[in-house]
């Protein structure tokens, strides 16, 4: 599996475009930008790797992951995924949205996603693990040796638990099962750098603390 990392939108997210190097069938995870520069970033490595687009998937309903669905799935005619306890978040502006004052929204979902789903692309696949915390409907996308964790784990810290329909008692339940994948498993966040599962359960004083 290959991956491009674009850092997208007013809140610096990480958007990525994961693609099997032989089908080149690929999926886009978190576009959450509404202007046309990034738009267009995206769509030239799209166009320039020959990608095929499948599915657009969210890690969770927050605008500044899913503001870009719109875009995505009006120039490429994809399903959008998203689990579905936050499948409530699009479609609609949210509490969240005016809070943030986000001018674009995501169309509703196409696909609801559950615990141990199998998102398949080419001869790729990723694992739905469901960790709430952050929201109702987090979730992580666990690969052969990646996982892509949206906003419940950072490099150092976790995601916000103060949000409407976020939960302190659920995050650390998803945090714990985060700690059991293997050390090496990289770990891809919604914002700021990669780290690894085993970094983290050294340096990060919220895995610590479990």
């Amino acid at each position: 599996m290959k991956i491009r990392t674009f850092t997208v939108g007013a809140l610096s997210t990480n958007c990525y475009i994961l693609f099997c190097d032989d089908t080149k069938e690929a999926i886009i995870i978190d576009p959450g930008f509404s202007g046309n520069f990034e738009k267009e970033r995206i769509q030239k490595v799209i166009k320039q790797e020959k990608l095929t687009l499948k599915f657009i998937v969210n890690t969770h309903g927050h605008p500044d992951h899913t503001c870009g669905n719109g875009i995505i799935k009006e120039k490429f005619n994809v399903p959008i995924l998203i689990h579905k306890d936050d499948a409530d978040m699009l479609g609609k502006k949210s509490r969240i949205f005016e809070l943030f004052g986000f001018q674009s929204f995501s169309p509703s979902a196409d696909i609801m996603l559950h615990e141990e789903d199998i998102v398949r692309f080419g001869k790729t696949s990723l694992k739905v693990m469901h960790t709430p915390g952050h929201s109702r409907g987090s979730i992580s996308l666990l690969g052969d040796k990646e996982v892509f964790v949206g906003d419940t784990l950072f490099l150092g810290s976790i995601g916000r638990t103060d949000f409407p329909e976020s939960s302190e008692r659920e995050m650390k339940s998803s945090l714990r099962k985060l700690a059991n994948l293997p050390d090496h498993c990289v770990v891809y966040p919604g914002h700021g750098s990669t780290t690894t599962i085993g970094e983290e359960k050294i340096g990060n004083p919220f895995l610590q603390c479990l």
